[in-house]
């Protein structure tokens, strides 16, 4: 089968579409084509096709000659343009749709862990933007008989990016303060829930939907690891990691928001429970996450000390 992946050379693009072509697949990635793919093995099979992401003429049409039998959007740059066209039938051959959202589009949870159910509007605009078009998306393609499925991760974590870190960001300075055992504020009482999810363990989730289109069909599932850590567990994992114990300096929920992390993009994961319910994808797909959050952490700093970004 031929399968185009959007954003095939990035963080989770990577696992999926080695993944891809090692199940005998035609893998064509559209990228930007200023991550250069790696080499090797069942990248010798994947093709790269540069292209620009603007929601316009060029991506509808280079997909349209193109003419896949699946699409994966992973970073959505093409809505509503590109999922509208596939819908109504582009390139005349795509039977099936995979998009990636983010656990974030559920609002914020009032379960834990939480299940694909939204309980208020994102506060992000564009996670809120995208998400309702998947749900009219979702109700087009199934009228049209065209599976459609968007995977659903939380933080995403392992080797290939900058992992989270106690600030709440992907910063390599905080890291690198980390590394030091220097301490790390964090809000009190520090129960908030951080969930990392591994990048090969996200891209299980759109594998396993691409082999089983019947069974993804028109659902939304959410993605992520075993279980989740407490935020003070979270600091202390990466104690573990670095081999310094991080002190944690506690301030209020207050005076964290507004003074140390006032971006709501950095803060919101130590403000809302982040632990999705992994149970439908689990029982429908057979879903199974490799990696527990300490291990996939663990991962990430190995390839941040390989790639020398910690020194």
């Amino acid at each position: 089968m031929r399968i185009c992946v959007i954003g095939g050379s990035g963080h989770i693009g990577k696992f999926l579409c080695a993944a891809l072509a090692e199940d005998g697949h035609e893998v064509v990635v559209l990228s930007r084509g200023q991550t250069p793919l790696p080499t090797g093995g069942p990248w010798e099979r994947i093709r790269l096709v540069p292209i620009a992401y603007q929601p316009g003429r060029e991506l509808k049409h280079t997909i349209s000659d193109l003419a896949p039998e699946a699409l994966v959007d992973i970073l959505g740059f093409g809505a509503p343009g590109i999922y509208e066209s596939v819908a109504a039938g582009l390139g005349g051959k795509c039977r099936h749709l995979v998009a990636c959202g983010s656990v974030w589009m559920w609002g914020d949870p009032a379960l834990v862990p939480t299940p694909e159910v939204p309980t208020n509007r994102c506060w992000a605009e564009g996670y809120a933007w995208r998400f309702e078009l998947y749900q009219r998306l979702q109700a087009e393609c199934r009228a049209r008989g065209l599976p459609f499925t968007v995977i659903m991760p939380p933080n995403i974590c392992g080797p290939g990016k900058i992992p989270l870190e106690g600030r709440g960001g992907r910063s390599l300075q905080v890291h690198r303060e980390h590394a030091q055992g220097l301490p790390c504020p964090l809000p009190t009482p520090g129960t908030n829930l951080v969930g990392p999810c591994d990048a090969a363990d996200v891209a299980q989730g759109f594998l396993l939907a691409l082999r089983q289109p019947e069974q993804a069909a028109g659902e939304f599932f959410n993605v992520g690891s075993p279980y989740a850590l407490t935020a003070a567990r979270f600091l202390e994992v990466y104690g573990e990691i670095y081999g310094r114990p991080i002190p944690i300096d506690w301030v209020s929920w207050e005076h964290y928001s507004t003074a140390i992390s006032p971006d709501r993009g950095a803060h919101y994961h130590f403000e809302m429970p982040m632990c999705p319910d992994i149970s439908k994808i689990r029982s429908r797909l057979g879903y199974a996450p490799r990696y527990t959050p300490e291990q996939t952490m663990a991962r990430a700093v190995a390839w941040m000390q390989e790639q020398g970004l910690l020194d």
